[in-house]
């Protein structure tokens, strides 16, 4: 896949069967569609860490600094942010385990 820099992006560096602390990982590799590889390359290229401050900066925002009541929707967008956010710093820590 091409990358908006120009190179060819490999999604196989982020397969989860890559060894990460010498333990193999047991889940087979998994086969994206399209869009969830563009994503994927999107979330990569723009940064992990990026996004994951943003969420946190909206949950934030939106929780602490928002006369707004909420109700159990709200609380679990909110709490889906936080599961987004968390799920990035993890491929970020992984990322770095591996490229070690």
């Amino acid at each position: 896949m091409r990358t908006p820099i120009g190179s060819n992006a490999d999604l196989n560096d982020y397969s989860v069967d890559k060894k990460i602390n010498s333990h193999s990982v047991s889940n087979p590799r998994f086969n994206f569609t399209q869009s969830q590889a563009d994503f994927l390359e999107l979330v990569l290229s723009h940064g992990v860490m990026e996004f994951s401050r943003s969420l946190k900066l909206i949950h934030d925002l939106a929780l602490y600094h928002s006369d707004i009541s909420f109700n159990k929707v709200e609380k679990s967008a909110l709490f889906d942010l936080k599961l987004l956010w968390e799920s990035f710093e993890q491929i970020e820590r992984e990322k770095q385990v591996i490229s070690k």
